[in-house]
């Protein structure tokens, strides 16, 4: 007896790789180390807020902006890979049980790569005497999430996923706690803040657990979607990425919710747009979601089958993500301290202290230096996320590797 169409095509997905997840993946990647050149290498990283409209000028503000698409991107892409990751563990007879029991250590295991070794790549301090939880944390803890809520209806998923997004926002307006312990554990979960412990330990909590896994929910129900045969999830993936950026249209000429900063018409039509653009990152808001994650759809939807050259190296970066994070952080900060003793500081002269990169006040370059520096190391990272792909893709064995 022949097996019907979906049936088929569902085991081929669950027996292989969706190219356009790891081309994408990869794109963002790429576009995500551009900003951390920027934070700790441009000249006026340390003074100057790329997206504060009295100061900035175009450039470095769509430099910063567009890269605002990554996290948002990386988080969806990661419920995206759980869903399928657990579809072909499922298609080789693991429990459902296991399962989530992988998810689960997957989760624990990401929460302790960010408090170890990616935070030691930010900071450079053997102390540990600053913490910041980024988006690797909020990857980790929406797994663990996951784990235990992945039992449930992929539709009541995508319900959960999309009240979150839509109504996460109304939680701004709960005014701050005024006993620390909750307000940590608050800000853990819905809003940023920095918490000074002591006079040497300080945490950064920049990405709230439960706006982020709103998006990994409706990225995990949108799996359902790579299933597909191709050119049907092509159309829906468009399709659905134009309805998004339509409903953000709609709602930021609206102007009265979504996002903590309303647009306004500002000294010029470039800075209009750019104030119109502006949306809030910490947390993400709806409209930020809406914005970046429509075009991450059409970006899925545009690559999916395409296969070219640069599909193909995007490929080899997409396919080790958490390699490439770990790798480019070091890379980068190592770039921060050679433009410095470049420009004439020491090491002696390298500042230390909380939320301190170790960059002195004087050093810096121009931007075009950042994006070549940027650059640069993309092309370093080129052979050394290759070698690695193809070095796990050969050690299935290494449950580490699973990992990382």
């Amino acid at each position: 007896m022949e097996r019907s169409e979906p049936v088929t095509q569902q085991l081929k997905v669950a027996a292989g790789r969706i190219g356009s997840i790891d081309v994408v993946r990869g794109l963002v990647m790429v576009i995500m180390a551009l900003d951390h050149v920027r934070d700790l290498l441009h000249i006026s990283a340390l003074t100057q807020d790329p997206a504060n409209l009295a100061t900035t000028t175009p450039t470095i503000f769509l430099t910063r902006w567009i890269t605002h698409l990554c996290a948002p991107t990386f988080v969806f892409l990661s419920g995206t890979s759980a869903y399928l990751s657990l579809r072909r563990r499922g298609a080789t007879g693991q429990t459902v049980r296991a399962n989530r029991f992988f998810l689960l250590k997957r989760g624990v295991v990401l929460l302790l790569l960010e408090l170890t070794i990616v935070n030691f790549a930010f900071w450079f301090d053997i102390h540990f005497r600053t913490i910041m939880l980024q988006v690797i944390f909020t990857i980790g803890g929406g797994f663990i999430v996951l784990s235990f809520l992945s039992k449930l209806p992929a539709r009541t998923l995508g319900i959960i996923g999309l009240i979150i997004i839509f109504g996460h926002d109304l939680l701004l307006l709960v005014p701050p706690f005024g006993n620390q312990t909750a307000r940590f554990i608050w800000t853990l979960f819905f809003r940023i803040d920095l918490f000074t412990f002591s006079p040497t330990f300080t945490v950064l909590a920049a990405y709230p657990l439960i706006p982020w896994l709103g998006i990994m929910l409706v990225g995990f129900v949108g799996g359902q979607l790579m299933e597909r045969p191709m050119e049907q999830r092509k159309r829906l993936l468009f399709g659905l990425g134009l309805a998004s950026l339509a409903l953000f249209l709609i709602l930021r000429l609206v102007n009265l919710y979504g996002d903590q900063v309303p647009w306004a018409v500002q000294k010029n039509s470039v800075f209009t747009f750019m104030s119109f653009i502006n949306v809030s990152k910490y947390p993400p808001s709806l409209l930020y979601t809406l914005l970046m994650v429509g075009i991450a759809l059409l970006i899925l939807s545009i690559t999916d089958g395409a296969y070219n050259a640069l599909t193909r190296v995007l490929t080899v970066y997409g396919k080790v993500p958490m390699f490439y994070y770990i790798l480019h952080w070091y890379l980068v900060h190592l770039s921060m301290i050679a433009m410095s003793l470049l420009q004439g500081y020491s090491l002696a002269d390298l500042p230390t202290g909380a939320l301190n990169f170790g960059r002195p006040a004087g050093a810096g370059v121009s931007l075009g230096v950042v994006y070549l520096v940027w650059l640069a190391l993309v092309i370093i990272l080129y052979p050394l996320c290759k070698w690695y792909g193809r070095y796990k893709s050969a050690h299935p064995e290494i449950t580490l590797l699973r990992y990382v």
